[in-house]
């Protein structure tokens, strides 16, 4: 696997995903605008049966993204996959000409994901046909937000994009100067995203100005997390670093042992996150003291999903964890046929994750 692969492992892959019922259905990257990571919702604390497995036909780095009735999973042969829920069939699939190693957001009946084919598309997920196809110049490997009926996402080609949700035509775009792996979150009046120079961006919603800046001094594909004060943000420095949301300066940093491309969840006053030295940190969103660290036997890329004081969170040692909150205890772990790369989603009981080889599997 190449550098290159899991630079988008830890970006495009590592996403969690939250589902309302019913129509103006929404599901996207790290559960929600801000990327917090945390659902309502409660996965299973025990481990008890493996109800599907479904194998995609190539590698997978994209997270499934869970739709009423349907799964929802890129996959490096060009193709979105769509997966009954309750069987593990294939119910469509749809084709783009590059791998889809960004998460897909769904909001009602479109579904918006990035491609290698540097396009980001907007799919009906009825007649799962194109609505619309937004070009630019490079990769499109980070996920797309979708907040008031725009869509924000980055591309390689060193842009992030504003682009109407129904027409696809362009609100803005803001020249990072560099590679964005990293996914957007929006919060209040602004957007977030790291870049592969280094710098965490606070961008204005409606018009794309500079807000401020943060220089982590090294590569970011971690993806931030936004509560009402403070952005957070893991880099390939092994930081994780809580910023000031209004003014950019720094309010805390914490040293792991290995680079962090997974992204942070917040859980109440915890701040959850991956590290490649292969451990789970636990640290206090106040003032970054780290509450726990519960280990792993691989370099963890994934990113946590937080459901009911369980941590569910996918590691290179083949395993998905469940793991308290609160405490970093373990409650159960789950052996894939392969690496975990990818993050899991929560819906209506069972968690649904994929390992590289391209297996998506239901447990419950």
């Amino acid at each position: 696997m190449s550098d290159r692969q899991l630079f988008i492992a830890a970006v495009a892959i590592l996403s969690l995903t939250l589902t309302s019922c019913g129509p103006g259905t929404t599901s996207m990257f790290r559960v929600d605008a801000s990327r917090s990571g945390t659902v309502s919702d409660a996965g299973p604390k025990s481990l008890d049966t493996l109800k599907w497995k479904y194998t995609a036909p190539d590698k997978v780095y994209s997270s499934p993204v869970a739709g009423d009735d349907e799964i929802y999973l890129g996959c490096n042969d060009g193709f979105l996959y769509a997966v009954s829920t309750d069987t593990g069939l294939l119910n469509w699939k749809f084709r783009t000409d590059g791998n889809v190693e960004s998460t897909p957001a769904l909001v009602g009946d479109t579904l918006y994901v990035g491609s290698w084919d540097n396009s980001l598309y907007a799919i009906n997920t009825k007649t799962h046909g194109t609505k619309w196809k937004y070009p630019t110049k490079g990769p499109v490997s980070s996920s797309p937000v979708v907040v008031d009926d725009v869509v924000y996402f980055g591309s390689e080609d060193g842009r992030v994009y504003a682009v109407e949700a129904d027409t696809g035509y362009e609100v803005w775009n803001f020249d990072a100067k560099g590679g964005v792996y990293s996914s957007p979150a929006v919060y209040g009046d602004h957007v977030f995203f790291g870049t592969m120079t280094g710098y965490l961006f606070a961008v204005d919603i409606k018009t794309g100005q500079e807000f401020w800046r943060f220089n982590a001094h090294q590569k970011i594909h971690s993806s931030p997390a936004v509560d009402g004060d403070k952005v957070y943000i893991g880099t390939d420095a092994k930081m994780v670093h809580a910023i000031n949301i209004k003014t950019g300066q720094e309010l805390w940093k914490k040293k792991t042992a290995g680079q962090v491309l997974s992204s942070p969840a917040i859980d109440g006053d915890r701040i959850i996150v991956g590290s490649k030295d292969g451990y789970v940190y636990s640290f206090d969103a106040g003032n970054g003291s780290r509450q726990w660290e519960f280990r792993t036997e691989g370099p963890v890329f994934s990113a946590p999903i937080v459901a009911s004081d369980t941590v569910y969170i996918g590691s290179t040692d083949m395993h998905l964890y469940a793991i308290t909150a609160s405490r970093g205890n373990l409650r159960w772990k789950y052996r894939s046929d392969n690496k975990i790369y990818s993050s899991p989603t929560v819906k209506d009981g069972a968690v649904y994750f994929s390992s590289v080889n391209g297996s998506l599997y239901a447990i419950q």
